[in-house]
């Protein structure tokens, strides 16, 4: 019984917090609701979709190519074609036959391709940010007119209610836009930050790539070099 009233109290809280605030908090209540829509998207892709273990799967392909496997090595990318690091790689094994200057192209227009994907709509939340804090501090400099006017005109018995009601709504603007200011900058420095790691995987192994198909181009690579591989004749 006691759960369910505090829950409810809560809310009613909220509610009367979020009336108190006039106006502007609808409007804060808007950009808060795009907010945690780019969160969540940006969250679900970052650390899911896109996402892969760069040093296992890098190792994986590493010995196929050792093997000369490089069909087995495109399938293993297929098995994550939403993935980064694979869909690079795929692009780069698919010209492996064809030069290293065609894989060197084909790995730069890959990361080209997939680099917008991994950085798109991070950015919008520091924007978002600063919204929230001017229609915050809007909300706040029309409850202080508000205040002021109650000093200035109000009757004597009423002054005090709207004196309050005034001093109410600029602070509950000024906190409600500081806390969606603070939720988006938060979250702007971890995706932002995650995005960016993903891409200097992609970067580094796109690389690794390159110089490992190039040496086996040159003939620097044969099956003995494979971890569990047999030498050549035996």
């Amino acid at each position: 019984m006691h759960g369910g009233g505090g829950g409810g109290g809560f809310v009613a809280q909220i509610a009367e917090f979020i009336r108190e605030g006039g106006p502007a908090m609808y409007i804060n209540i808007l950009f808060l609701a795009v907010a945690l829509a780019i969160i969540i998207e940006r969250f679900v892709q970052l650390f899911f979709r896109f996402n892969v273990n760069a040093t296992t799967f890098m190792t994986q392909i590493e010995k196929l190519i050792l093997t000369n496997n490089l069909e087995r090595a495109v399938k293993l990318c297929n098995s994550a074609p939403n993935a980064a690091l694979p869909r690079v790689v795929k692009s780069g094994l698919s010209r492996a036959n064809r030069g290293t200057v065609a894989v060197a192209s084909a790995l730069e227009e890959a990361i080209m391709e997939i680099t917008p994907y991994l950085t798109k709509r991070v950015q919008s939340l520091w924007s978002l940010a600063n919204i929230a804090t001017l229609t915050g501090l809007i909300g706040t400099v029309f409850g202080l007119i508000g205040a002021f006017k109650a000093v200035a005109v109000a009757a004597p018995d009423q002054r005090q209610t709207v004196l309050t009601k005034s001093l109410a709504e600029a602070m509950n603007n000024t906190a409600f836009g500081l806390t969606i200011a603070v939720v988006c900058i938060v979250m702007h420095l971890i995706l932002s930050g995650f995005s960016k790691k993903l891409l200097d995987d992609v970067e580094f192994n796109a690389l690794r790539l390159e110089n490992l198909l190039a040496r086996r181009a040159q003939g620097e690579l044969n099956a003995a070099e494979a971890p569990g591989a047999r030498p050549a004749g035996q």
